[in-house]
């Protein structure tokens, strides 16, 4: 058994009554005794960065040890609308959503209102209207309305800055000041870094920094990784020393060299890949699979489909320089594992099924299926980078404690008595990804348990499918 948060890591029985652990020793017993000898026990892994907001995603998500997945990047708006939503169809994990940035600045600069639906908000990022900076009276606006989420139990505010990466920076630092009134976290997916574009208006990594100094909010770095590309040293480097003058700034990865966002992002406009060292044969289109063929077909489908879901090769995982540098944005010390995972898209264009297995046909990322067993397989197991101990710290104990200022969250991250009974079991020789480019919905394997407030999602490494127990994870307003 293992507890990131004393670090123990031993032989124990866990005892677990209703949604709590209840106790933590030699010599438990209860009504029911599940044998998990030769298993790896600890709390359930904490995704800070999920947008399936699905059953069909959660469900993959949990097969890869996943007890909470959140929506914190992009966010969610109205958020009331999203934990409806999701309180009326059930998930199978902890859910829980971030005010959305980019959507209050939609609605306020393009006129665009969010209705809470993630496909709606990945239109939104191929429109330049809200991509340009505000008025005074425009950002009055749509800082208003942030607040009004705040108030409403949203888990700080997901910043998609890269993908209005001219506006102003005083911008930025208007909101940090308001999520440090509010106590709250900022998690953005920074602007260009100054190598990829040296005419913006600030590099993005040295921004959080800059933003978490002069406000004193929490200011958390989505997916170093994949903005950083091959600068990511660099950028290590600027967020260490910032944590080293006492700043509060966090930061996470996924192990995977390829992103995926909407085809009309700011970034991919084919006069704009050169700097970051792309083709445009690097862009797969999703869900059809084509591999866009030149500038000229790229150009057409942001202008036709701006949402469009795509998966864009940064890294190439085969190449030893390239793996190098994915690795250290996951092994540098504090760094907290996230998927990015995303909707899984069939076809016909639906999203969501109560089907298990998967209906045929679906396409995502893989991270969406295999983040944490990858991470896992490739850190633990191969390299020997982490512990099994280190690596329940990164994927479940560090997360928790980015969401301490809600009251959910206080009690997950570790297995001691009175912990959530948010719990995995896997096997440490088999964990692994299956999930390939090719083939991304395919489960993790390894993964025996889980429990998600004290009822079992996955059993004897199968999946439970009439299982509902997520709960939501809100903040309160300070």
């Amino acid at each position: 058994m293992l507890d990131p948060a004393t670090g123990f890591d031993g032989l124990a029985d866990v005892l677990v009554a209703g949604d709590r652990v209840s106790a933590v020793g030699p010599g438990l017993a209860g009504d029911r005794e599940v044998d998990l000898a030769g298993l790896v026990v600890g709390p359930g892994f904490i995704d800070l960065h999920s947008h399936v907001n699905t059953i069909a995603g959660q469900r993959l998500q949990a097969l890869d040890g996943v007890t909470t997945a959140l929506d914190l990047e992009a966010g969610m708006m109205p958020v009331a609308d999203g934990y409806a939503k999701a309180a009326e169809e059930g998930r199978p994990l902890n859910y829980g959503f971030s005010a959305s940035w980019s959507s209050a600045r939609g609605q306020v600069l393009s006129g665009v209102v969010p209705n809470a639906d993630f496909h709606q908000a990945m239109a939104l990022l191929g429109d330049p209207n809200w991509q340009r900076s505000s008025t005074p009276a425009e950002l009055g606006r749509w800082l208003e309305l942030i607040r009004g989420e705040l108030a409403d139990g949203a888990l700080g505010v997901g910043v998609l800055l890269g993908y209005a990466p001219k506006s102003d920076p005083a911008e930025f630092l208007a909101l940090a000041r308001l999520a440090a009134e509010a106590g709250v976290p900022t998690y953005t997916h920074v602007r260009e870094l100054v190598e990829a574009d040296p005419t913006t208006p600030v590099d993005g990594s040295a921004e959080i920094a800059m933003a978490a100094a002069a406000t004193g909010a929490h200011m958390h770095h989505c997916h170093v990784n994949s903005t950083s590309r091959r600068h990511v040293d660099r950028v290590l480097a600027t967020l260490e020393q910032a944590r080293s003058e006492g700043s509060a700034v966090t930061l996470e990865a996924y192990p995977y060299g390829s992103g995926a966002t909407a085809v009309g992002a700011f970034f991919l406009d084919p006069e704009r890949l050169g700097r970051w060292g792309l083709t445009p044969d690097r862009i797969v289109l999703l869900p059809s699979g084509e591999r866009v063929a030149d500038a000229r077909r790229l150009t057409e489908v942001r202008a036709e489909t701006p949402g469009m879901a795509c998966v864009v090769e940064l890294l190439d995982e085969d190449d030893p320089g390239d793996a190098a540098l994915l690795r250290s944005s996951l092994v540098v010390p504090d760094s907290c594992v996230a998927s990015d995972a995303m909707p899984v898209i069939w076809p016909d264009g639906s999203t969501e099924t109560r089907r298990w297995p998967l209906p045929p046909g679906g396409t995502t990322h893989p991270r969406t299926a295999g983040t944490f067993a990858r991470a896992l397989r490739t850190l633990v197991r191969e390299t020997a980078s982490w512990s099994w101990l280190e690596a329940f710290r990164r994927c479940s104990y560090l997360p928790a404690r980015i969401l301490d200022f809600a009251p959910a969250a206080r009690e997950k991250g570790r297995l001691g008595a009175g912990a959530d009974a948010d719990i995995v079991v896997l096997d440490p020789a088999a964990v692994t990804d299956t999930a390939t480019y090719l083939d991304p919905t395919s489960p993790s394997v390894g993964v025996r348990y889980l429990f998600v407030a004290g009822t079992a999602v996955v059993w004897e490494g199968e999946l439970v499918a009439d299982a509902y127990p997520g709960r939501p994870l809100r903040a309160e307003p300070s």
